[in-house]
């Protein structure tokens, strides 16, 4: 062992980066790695929800505590991620008495604050819910940034030392004498600041101690070990509207179900969610019957929903874990519990430990437990100060600020640029010299705050998306994306330039091609006009992928079809790829108009 412990974390999602922290400000050479961008995998697709733990009260009160525990930490930490909108549980006339009073006692049994309202009491709180609802349950849900959150904790990692390296996939655990001694790794990227290899290159990376945070991708890497992490995945799907429809989480007051969360979020409204079963978290059945779900069920809340624009669909995957023996069959009665498996202990073979389960509310806890487990191995003597110590950003943060003329930007920018970086706008603002103008309208980044960015992200695009949130507005990029490629010019070539423009063109498309109906079907065509026609994008003889046909957006189902086998589904532009699916929609919905779904929840 060396003098100062090593240790390697695998996984930089919001657990992943919270371990990181820890260990740093403990003092251990921690490096991280993760195989894509930070929050590339269920923390990039969560509902955004600060759990006060009202959702567990009734069937899960372990789990119930922790949120609310770990709900007040992260309002003090992490004040510029969170926004406390206040959460309620609403009932319906045909929804059951006793299990409304069940929430209300579990709730109260569980230390969340919790008050009865009136029909119309919830109405003054949120004027568009349906007006035939019964009652509700107050309590202190809120909505987080998982981006933020999770690029905080990693930047504080770095300013205790930490090595953060993303696009490094795991390719093999190191396996010598019986224990694990590291990982190879094979780097994916070269562009970007926390990016050391070259593309294509492999590297061997050598710790004292090995933790496994790859959430739902867990059971991969102690297959590599040898060992059996049975994780059992749950895909959730999500929903993005147009606005913000609501003010204050509202939730479904009722057992289990699908399509039972509004969450509103930044600038818009996030509905979720589903929950069912996978074998491999990579595989994402994209049927798209549960947007209609959503919307028609959640409707009977808040009526507004069903007129409402949908943007984009997402989905995630749940990284349940039940120990062996339990025998659930339905993956919705899992314990969102967190559970510590020492693989010394548990299968003879020291130097790993895996954490899996759990919930993005308490990450925090999770790090905090695993870290203890991890100096307790090494034999470090070391207290946990995440708790008390905030994130970057948070330092001293308490209320927005309103900069007015302070740094040349109106006042709404102003507000939103504070949001976003809080105690850190005063060095990312007030340093920029000459035009601050606003790249992205609809999220209000401003050129400095991207500019910013990009010095953390180098020319992946996308990595600057989810510091920023430049991008993730109405327009889905229509506006912005050319706007964004253009701040990496003339610091990087016009060929890097343009592949990270694609490259964030389709990570948007990715989410949109499931709300091709009624006005997103339009919208989705103006965008296409713009970037495949007006930006000539459709004739660029400096494309270099010669077999994208922008063409089969227009041309219909049967162009669409033989350019799918010719590489149209790179969709560079919005198009391509996507034609069969939007003439699909065009078909089933009858000129826009949205119909229901015949799935069975």
């Amino acid at each position: 062992m060396t003098e100062t412990p090593s240790v390697l974390v695998i996984g930089g999602g919001s657990t992943g980066c919270g371990i990181a922290r820890d260990l740093a400000m403990r003092g251990l050479d921690v490096t991280l790695v993760e195989k894509g961008n930070l929050t590339h995998g269920t923390t990039g697709r969560m509902h955004g929800l600060l759990h006060s733990g009202g959702r567990y009260a009734v069937s899960d009160q372990a789990s119930a505590k922790e949120c609310i525990e770990e709900n007040r930490v992260l309002r003090r930490i992490a004040s510029h991620c969170v926004e406390m909108t206040g959460g309620l549980f609403v009932q319906r006339p045909e929804d059951d008495d006793e299990y409304f009073q069940k929430k209300l006692d579990g709730c109260r049994e569980c230390g969340i604050p919790a008050e009865v309202l009136s029909a119309e009491e919830a109405r003054e709180m949120e004027p568009y819910l349906a007006d035939d609802i019964k009652r509700a349950i107050r309590v202190p849900d809120g909505a987080v940034d998982p981006f933020r959150l999770c690029v905080a904790n990693a930047a504080s990692a770095v300013e205790h030392g930490a090595r953060i390296e993303t696009h490094a996939e795991v390719t093999d655990v190191l396996v010598e004498g019986g224990e694990v001694v590291g990982v190879e790794v094979e780097h994916q990227s070269g562009e970007g600041v926390h990016v050391h290899g070259q593309p294509g290159t492999t590297e061997e990376i050598r710790a004292d101690y090995v933790v496994n945070a790859t959430g739902a991708w867990a059971g991969q890497i102690g297959d590599m070990a040898g060992v059996d992490v049975e994780v059992r995945p749950s895909k959730g799907v999500m929903t993005i509207m147009n606005v913000r429809q609501v003010d204050t989480v509202v939730n479904r007051c009722r057992p289990k179900g699908d399509a039972d969360i509004v969450v509103p979020h930044e600038t818009t409204c996030i509905l979720g969610t589903t929950d069912e079963e996978v074998e491999d978290p990579e595989d994402y059945p994209e049927e798209g019957w549960e947007v209609d779900l959503m919307i028609d069920t959640l409707s009977e809340l808040v009526p507004i929903l069903s007129e409402a624009r949908t943007i984009r669909s997402f989905w995630g995957v749940r990284p349940l874990y039940e120990p062996p023996g339990t025998g659930t069959t339905d993956s919705t009665d899992i314990t969102r519990d967190f559970f510590l498996l020492d693989h010394d202990d548990r299968d003879d073979l020291p130097g790993m430990s895996s954490i899996v389960g759990g919930k993005f509310t308490t990450y925090r806890m999770m790090a905090e437990q695993i870290s203890d487990h991890v100096c307790g191995k090494l034999g470090v003597e070391a207290e946990c100060r995440t708790a008390e110590v905030p994130l970057p950003g948070s330092e001293d943060f308490t209320v927005l600020r309103d900069y007015m003329e302070e740094f040349g930007i109106r006042s709404p920018i102003g507000r939103r640029s504070a949001q976003r970086l809080g105690s850190r706008a005063d060095e990312v603002l007030g340093g920029w010299e000459g035009p601050n103008p606003v790249v992205c309208d609809c999220e209000a980044v401003t050129r400095a705050e991207m500019q910013d960015a990009i010095d953390s992200s180098g020319t992946d695009l996308n990595a600057v998306r989810i510091r920023t949130r430049a991008s993730m507005g109405n327009c889905q990029g229509a506006m912005c994306c050319h706007r964004m490629a253009n701040e990496l010019f003339p610091q990087y070539d016009e060929l890097v330039v343009r592949d990270s423009l694609d490259e964030l063109y389709q990570e948007r498309w990715k989410g949109e091609r499931h709300a091709l109906w009624g006005e997103q079907l339009s919208q989705a065509m103006l965008k296409h006009m713009l970037h495949a026609t007006t930006m000539n994008r459709d004739g660029d003889p400096a494309t270099r992928d010669e077999s994208v046909d922008f063409g089969a957006f227009d041309a219909g189902p049967d162009a669409a079809s033989d350019a799918a086998g010719t590489g149209a589904d790179r969709a560079a532009t919005d198009g391509g790829s996507a034609s069969n699916d939007a003439e699909a929609r065009r078909t089933e919905f009858d000129g826009g108009q949205r119909g229901g779904s015949d799935a069975d929840s």
